[in-house]
């Protein structure tokens, strides 16, 4: 039956805080592997008195969509959870679609979830994903497993928000059994069968080999998945306000983390230049170097990964989110000043939750404005180290005068870094939901 998964339970009593206040967020899609996930959820909160959200997903990329996602809701709340739609609007790119669907698909989810309040996204994953995703590398694809808990992969729309998926130990058969003994349909996208996805390609190549090309395993260790990957606790020095500091030994995955939170990037340096970096590190060098936008200084006591200004300005605007509202300043923008709308959260330059409390104020990179700030401010920022100091927050009032809400607290704004939050997620540091 389809309510006797022990992993299933085991996974949710590891992860979860037992009777935390905020709700539970499923993603739903209406298939089997979801409608089992939410039945299986919406049992163990009811147990421990906690609500759940269903988020359902329109991509929009069938003309039958809307009704998939009209049926969604009405099963979800026929179960008993709340359930909201979220559409992928806008036009849709000619090569990379499936890609393209997944990153909007987990800001949509992720976004709709931390404005709920959850700091969990349940998905539906199974061993078939696991397989599937051996079988797709083996073919040459760069797909990574799912992971069994991982902070979202969206950014800045999933900060704070961590996803775990509790049947990645389940076979899609034996969930599909339980919900036939129970009753249940579901709903089948044609895109699961289309020959043009490498996916549904891969799962198609497990069917008729009755899955024997089945690789890969589950993990549950408290490690990252994308887009870091996986890694041991980290060797971790220190850091500051929009600055990591590690020890010369930092594991390769948690100098990629490094510099992805201090420049507030979305892509982790990869490759033979992460490489050549961790060689160099290790090596003991006394050097400055730059990648993915972070500024690397290294010397004997340890290794300092700030923002590196000149990297931000060489790149481009940033794309609006998936769901059409204000762009999130998070994607490479940091010379771009921005004029901040009252009361509601902005992330700038993928490293600052600003919230502007008085209405006119624009915010920019400090560099070449350090001798307008206050006096206590000027002395604040010597505590800084020099390469922190031209990338971090100031914001410029209708009348001219310029705070950095960093260096000392404001009423005009809420400032809140989230470097070392994000790095700590990255690293497996946080391995249960958060307590809130």
């Amino acid at each position: 039956m389809i309510t006797s998964f022990p992993a299933f339970t085991a996974a949710l009593d590891r992860r979860l805080q037992a009777h935390a206040a905020a709700p539970l967020a499923v993603g739903f899609s209406g298939g089997g592997d979801s409608l089992a996930l939410l039945i299986l959820t919406l049992d163990w909160a009811r147990a421990h008195g906690r609500s759940v959200l269903s988020l359902t997903v329109d991509h929009q990329l069938n003309p039958a969509s809307s009704d998939w996602t009209a049926e969604a809701l009405a099963k979800a709340r026929a179960l008993g959870a709340e359930a909201r739609a979220l559409a992928w609007t806008g036009p849709k790119p000619a090569t990379g679609l499936s890609a393209a669907a997944r990153a909007a698909r987990h800001a949509l989810l992720a976004d709709a979830a931390r404005q709920a309040g959850a700091r969990v996204l349940l998905l539906g994953h199974t061993a078939d994903d696991l397989a599937e995703a051996a079988l797709m590398r083996a073919q040459g694809s760069t797909v990574p497993d799912p992971r069994a808990w991982s902070p979202s992969p969206a950014w800045p729309e999933g900060r704070g928000v961590f996803v775990l998926r509790p049947l990645l130990l389940v076979g899609r058969g034996e969930i599909r059994d339980g919900l036939r003994a129970r009753g249940e349909t579901w709903l089948d996208d044609p895109a699961n069968v289309d020959p043009r996805s490498a996916r549904a390609r891969a799962r198609r190549d497990l069917q008729q080999t009755d899955g024997t090309s089945r690789q890969g395993a589950a993990s549950d260790a408290p490690a990252v998945t994308s887009p870091i990957g996986a890694a041991p606790p980290s060797p971790f020095h220190g850091g500051g306000e929009g600055y990591l500091t590690l020890l010369r030994d930092a594991p390769a995955a948690h100098v990629a983390a490094a510099c992805l939170c201090a420049a507030g990037t979305v892509q982790p340096p990869r490759g033979e230049r992460l490489r050549r970096l961790v060689d160099r590190i290790r090596a003991g060098e006394t050097f400055t170097a730059t990648l993915a936008g972070a500024r690397i200084e290294a010397d004997g006591e340890g290794v300092w990964f700030f923002r590196e200004p000149g990297e931000a300005r060489r790149a481009g605007p940033p794309p609006t989110d998936p769901s059409g509202r204000l762009p999130h300043r998070g994607r490479g923008d940091l010379a771009e000043p921005l004029a901040l709308p009252l009361n509601q959260p902005v992330v700038w330059d993928g490293r600052y939750e600003l919230t502007a409390a008085e209405p006119g104020l624009v915010v920019r990179p400090l560099q070449g404005l350090a001798a307008r700030l206050p006096l206590a401010q000027r002395r604040a920022l010597k505590g800084f180290p020099a390469a922190a100091r031209p990338s971090l927050p100031v914001l410029l009032a209708p009348d001219g005068t310029v705070t950095c809400p960093i260096l000392a607290g404001t009423k005009a704004t809420r400032a809140r870094c989230l470097v070392m939050d994000r790095f700590e997620a990255a690293t497996g540091r946080v391995d249960q939901e958060p307590a809130t």
